[in-house]
């Protein structure tokens, strides 16, 4: 299982791989990564509702919590089938807001499965709303990975993310 996500507008991401002697940190704080980190995109997601978020999420997609940190705002690392995303409680003097108090959403998350059906349907019974159910759909691209019919449907979580489900047939 993986994550596209289209960044329509600009959005808060995650990004990077940096060779350990480049990091700007005093040594012991280097000495405790042992191993390059592959480069990663992943996307933060500002949520409403920190905690309501988490629990849906593992309900709708069976992702499991990597970590959390509570207080004042909850931020928060999950995993689908090993492919990583992370919310945050929306924070305006930060610079987020999450779709539901900025009115719209500025980016489609896409999560890939073998059964984009069945998760569809589960995202749905989690409290998803459904904005168009999975059918296959055809496209002529270009490219070194060129995607030609796939099956997909959308979803628009209660936080106001839109996640598009979906497998690649050929």
């Amino acid at each position: 299982m993986w994550f596209l996500v289209d960044f329509t507008l600009p959005v808060c991401a995650l990004i990077g791989t940096y060779p350990l002697k480049t990091l700007q940190q005093p040594p012991d704080i280097v000495d405790a990564w042992s191993d390059a980190m592959m480069t990663q995109i992943s996307p933060m997601l500002a949520v409403s509702d920190g905690n309501a978020a988490i629990d849906f999420y593992k309900a709708a997609f069976g992702a499991e919590l990597l970590w959390h940190l509570g207080g004042g705002g909850v931020v928060a690392g999950l995993s689908v089938d090993g492919a990583n995303f992370y919310l945050a409680h929306e924070s305006p003097p930060h610079g987020t807001r999450s779709p539901a108090s900025a009115g719209f959403t500025t980016v489609r998350i896409e999560l890939f499965v073998d059964d984009p059906i069945a998760v569809h349907r589960r995202a749905l019974g989690a409290g998803a709303v459904n904005h168009s159910p999975v059918e296959q759909h055809t496209h002529e691209t270009i490219g070194t990975r060129p995607i030609k019919r796939m099956l997909q449907g959308a979803v628009v979580d209660p936080f106001g993310h839109m996640w598009l489900i979906g497998r690649i047939l050929q």
